[in-house]
């Protein structure tokens, strides 16, 4: 038996020494990486951040690493991502497939769908959609702000103590979409909303965490009953949660009548027929999961975020009430248009967004051969964009590497965005709720800083701001202290 382990390892040992990795020619320099599991021993896999940093100054801003076999092209810094992704977008918009993300999904949906025809009139269904639904309008700020008062409500309640802001910006996030998408909200004590909520989470440990990891990096792995194939299960019963609710819209439903995003894309499968397109209703489940989980994990992270800096740096949250006292005077709800008439608070929000980085990476794909700052990529290469090394690149931000406001004010105390601003990412793919995130940001924060005052628990400590690192970035578990504020004109 020792016998055939120590045979065992000196073949191992013979197979990394002479089997070497070869990368295509003119191929972005990287890390050695070596046979089977490619780079990933150079990785913190927790939070490679760091390491890509690292990987950058040795490497230059478009360098390439192995996660197993695969090579995957990351971009580093505002030169290397507008070339790709808005100077030659049509190279750089697909999605990478053959993944654990994009097989759960099976190609439907339109945020993982790959580069193409279906994906372009699905994306161009949804941006006309949401538009026709008050993105950006009056009745999208209803919406909101109607959703926004169950949150006052429920801080009200929990006045003079202590609230946990995960689950109450989660659960509130969550039905602002749900009203885009159904037209319906649910109560926070909903059944349906919990056991969502349960499976989501639980599949964003699973893809976040090693598990996940080892899915992409070793197909042979795969077919092993092993923690990755949870995330398929749960992922098929919130289809069919999802699914049940789309039978209930038919029930009430009007052809030509719609009420919602849901009523739309039926109203559009009876419109189409059987043209063989792309357009049904396995593909309706899937693109509300996209929109849905999109939206509320971004906004909800962001918040969190939010109400962490304002109550780590209370002088800046006293400064953002004050305005909003000003600007607002006697109007009973604040407006999205009320934002030119805060540039201090508006700052605060874009800073919040900057510093949270909530999509730290965007995973492309080229749809064919290319080039990009004189490297060579051949099709179907994975690519990483690094957006947060944008958001905190040097000598594109005042302050790169601090929370400041200033990084989005001019010299005038006017508010003014950077170009280097890219948190939605950029070009074809830049996310589709981007204006539904920047109205539930501004109203939400606007409205609850309005109303109350937040402060950090004496017994907690100090802040942490060290983020936990996943397909999407959230700051740690934290408790948040409430009390109810008088305006400044009631003082």
């Amino acid at each position: 038996m020792l016998g055939s382990l120590v045979l065992v390892w000196i073949f191992i040992c013979i197979l990394f020494l002479f089997i070497r990795i070869q990368r295509p020619k003119n191929f972005p320099p990287g890390p050695r990486p070596v046979p089977i599991f490619g780079n990933l021993f150079q990785l913190n896999i927790a939070n490679p951040l760091k390491d890509f940093e690292r990987f950058a100054e040795r490497y230059g801003n478009v360098y390439s690493v192995y996660f197993g076999g695969r090579p995957t092209v990351v971009l580093t810094g505002m030169k290397a991502l507008k070339e790709a992704l808005v100077t030659k977008a049509a190279d750089f918009s697909g999605r990478p497939q053959n993944i654990l993300i994009s097989d759960i999904r099976e190609g439907k949906g339109v945020i993982l769908a790959d580069y193409g025809p279906a994906w372009k009139e699905h994306r161009r269904f949804a941006l006309t959609t949401l538009r026709n639904f008050g993105m950006g309008k009056q009745s999208m700020e209803e919406r909101i702000l109607g959703e926004t008062e169950h949150l006052v409500a429920r801080l009200e309640k929990g006045s003079g103590g202590f609230v946990n802001p995960q689950t109450m910006f989660h659960e509130a996030a969550s039905n602002i979409i749900y009203l885009v998408l159904f037209g319906t909200r649910l109560d926070y004590e909903d059944a349906t909303l919990k056991q969502y909520f349960q499976l989501f989470t639980e599949n964003f440990k699973i893809a976040n965490g090693p598990w996940g990891m080892i899915y992409d990096t070793l197909p042979m792995m795969r077919t092993l009953p092993l923690p990755f194939k949870k995330v398929f299960k749960n992922y098929y019963t919130t289809e069919k949660l999802v699914g049940d609710m789309i039978s209930k819209q038919k029930a009430s439903r009007v052809s030509g009548e719609p009420r919602h995003f849901v009523d739309c894309y039926l109203d559009e499968l009876e419109k189409r027929g059987d043209d063989g397109s792309s357009f049904e209703e396995g593909q309706l489940r899937r693109y509300i999961m996209d929109l849905h989980i999109a939206g509320l994990e971004t906004t909800s992270n962001t918040l969190r975020t939010a109400f962490l800096y304002l109550m780590a740096y209370p002088h800046i949250q006293a400064r953002c009430q004050q305005e909003i006292d000003e600007a607002l005077k006697d109007k009973a709800q604040a407006s999205f248009e009320d934002r030119h008439n805060m540039p201090y608070t508006h700052a605060v929000i874009h800073e919040c967004q900057r510093i949270a980085y909530t999509v730290p990476t965007a995973f492309h794909c080229t749809s064919r051969d290319t080039e990009l700052m004189g490297y060579s990529i051949p099709k179907g290469t994975f690519v990483m964009a690094n957006l947060s090394s944008v958001l905190s690149e040097e000598g594109q931000w005042k302050f790169p590497h601090e929370f400041n406001p200033a990084n989005f004010l001019n010299e005038e105390g006017q508010f003014e965005k950077p170009e280097a601003f890219l948190p939605f990412s950029a070009g074809p793919r830049v996310c589709l709720g981007e204006g539904l995130a920047r109205m539930e940001l501004f109203l939400i924060l606007v409205t609850l800083l309005r109303r109350f005052q937040f402060f950090w628990p004496e017994d907690a400590g100090e802040p942490d701001f060290t983020p936990v690192y996943g397909i999407t970035v959230r700051p740690k578990p934290y408790r948040m202290g409430v009390r109810l504020r008088q305006p400044a004109r009631e003082m």
